[in-house]
């Protein structure tokens, strides 16, 4: 490092001859003055370039000093660790492998701009670089460049790899993108296919479900079911068993402006007096052993659609109360909970019973039956609409020809005849269950009475009401009389219906409730299937 070292200056020659002894001590003392001043620069320029050159040996990046004929006069310890010793080497040659400078090189730029104010990136071998550099005048009048350089390696080697993965990430969002576009089109197509499946589906329950017949009582049933529908009024359904209650709520729902909203049907009799709160209400987790969880109850699902109550003259005071709480404020309490729920629930209930009795005889919440009677849709029993008899053994046999593969297209007069005769007593699902066993047990494609097994379904209903009038009985108070009968009633339905009390209560339209009691009044005991 020539340009680093302090140069010594030679001495110099003088003759003292000629000169007076004083005038030779002056020019002396001036020389030794000089001497020792320019020895004093050399040692401070000593000390500046040691301090340098130590905070060059410390920096972690490379520091080059390259003179103007680019040969590498200086490097650092980061820059000999990186690249090896090459000092006293063309810089061109030993970091370019090139005969020529190479491209951006700092020396050559540095002889029209001796300042840098930008970066420079290039391969040097297996290294990535980062560089820029200053020119400066050297200790003997040197053109000298610095140049700074920083391994980047490293960080190469990341952006490459985040460039594959941007990439990657492209190549994977375009096939997303690309599959979601796909999957717009199926889902579009798909959402066209449900509609018009959605219309055939409600036409063909329309065809399915809809009450069969055109006798005048049926007609106006379906002029009044076509006006409340729509409203979000509560209705309750009245009529015997069989006569289609649960159909008429299915009609309503999905006339109403809720038919796209969860429709419940509920049987308020089946179920335990015990589980019928919380089966209603829901229940909070511990409200009872095993509720390990909450669950909602039967309204909260039906929340914005429509509830159907069956039987709903079979629930008990307490159950009365809650549901008054239901329809006055929409809002419930689950069972062990304390905050109210609010719900947006209609409510279709249907009796078998007859309530306006049942409030007389305080055994149903008068205020509850205001409540729930806001329209009251009546069905007529079928005795009294003979006229719909046809029709709807025509319905059936259509239906069931399909489900069993029969080719039976009609009845013969003398069976249909016995049809008409026959009072019904369980109505249109005495009907259907009728026809059901004939079409199914047909040979040949022909029903006969067999089939029918029609005297069994008679029974005294029609042909042998006196059968059950004993001559004592007129002899008797008419109450003693008619519990006798209420008691034999019971009994033959019982040992016809092999004590399955479901059959027995839905052929007399009796709530399980009242079923169980008349029994045990009468000493009855049934099978509880």
């Amino acid at each position: 490092m020539s340009n680093f070292r302090s140069g010594g200056l030679a001495g110099k020659s003088s003759s003292h001859r000629g000169h007076r002894p004083g005038e030779i001590d002056g020019e002396f003392a001036g020389d030794q003055a000089l001497k020792m001043d320019i020895d004093n620069a050399h040692k401070e320029v000593e000390r500046l370039n040691r301090n340098r050159v130590a905070l060059f040996e410390v920096m972690s990046d490379m520091i080059f000093l390259i003179r103007g004929d680019f040969v590498i006069e200086y490097m650092n310890a980061s820059a000999i660790a990186t690249f090896g010793d090459i000092r006293g080497r063309f810089c061109h040659d030993a970091l370019g492998c090139n005969e020529q400078p190479c491209p951006e090189c700092p020396v050559e730029r540095s002889r029209t701009a001796q300042n840098c104010n930008e970066l420079f990136e290039r391969k040097i071998g297996e290294v990535y670089v980062e560089y820029n550099y200053v020119a400066f005048q050297g200790y003997m009048g040197e053109q000298l460049v610095m140049v700074v350089m920083r391994d980047i390696s490293r960080r190469k080697k990341q952006e490459a790899e985040l460039s594959v993965m941007h990439s990657n990430i492209e190549t994977v969002l375009q096939q997303k993108i690309e599959a979601l576009n796909e999957s717009e089109k199926v889902r579009q197509e798909l959402s066209r296919e449900v509609n018009v499946l959605k219309r055939e589906l409600d036409r063909f329950s329309q065809q399915q479900d809809e009450m069969v017949g055109e006798s005048r009582k049926l007609r106006e049933l379906r002029e009044l079911i076509h006006h409340v529908a729509d409203s979000d009024a509560t209705i309750l359904i009245t009529g015997e068993s069989g006569t289609g209650k649960e159909l008429v709520a299915d009609i309503i729902h999905r006339r109403s402006g809720r038919k796209d909203k969860a429709f419940l049907k509920f049987n308020c009799a089946a179920v335990a007096e015990s589980l019928l709160e919380s089966d209603l209400f829901g229940y909070e987790r511990g409200a009872f052993t095993g509720a390990t969880g909450r669950r909602m109850g039967k309204f909260e699902v039906a929340d914005n659609g429509t509830i159907f109550l069956d039987e709903i003259g079979d629930i008990s005071p307490r159950m009365q109360a809650a549901l008054l709480r239901v329809l006055q404020n929409g809002e419930i309490v689950r069972v062990g909970g304390n905050e109210a729920v609010s719900i947006n629930v209609r409510v279709i209930a249907a009796t078998n019973s007859d309530l306006a009795t049942a409030v007389e005889e305080k055994r149903f919440r008068r205020d509850l039956y205001y409540r729930l009677n806001v329209i009251n849709i009546h069905l007529p029993p079928l005795r009294e609409r003979r006229e719909d008899i046809v029709p709807l053994i025509s319905h059936f046999i259509k239906k069931y020809r399909a489900a069993f593969k029969k080719e039976i297209d009609y009845l013969p007069n003398r069976i249909i005849d016995r049809l008409l005769q026959y009072d019904w007593p369980g109505n249109v699902r005495e009907l259907e269950n009728v026809i059901r066993r004939a079409v199914l047990l047909a040979k040949d494609n022909v029903i006969t009475e067999k089939e029918l097994a029609f005297e069994q379904n008679i029974s005294c209903v029609t042909e042998h009401k006196e059968a059950l009038i004993e001559k004592r009985m007129l002899e008797q108070p008419l109450k003693d009389t008619l519990s006798e009968l209420e008691a034999k009633i019971l009994a033959t339905a019982v040992d016809r219906y092999e004590g399955n009390p479901q059959v027995v209560t839905r052929i007399l339209g009796l709530g399980k409730t009242t079923f169980y009691e008349k029994m045990k009044r009468y000493g009855l005991i049934p099978n509880k299937k």
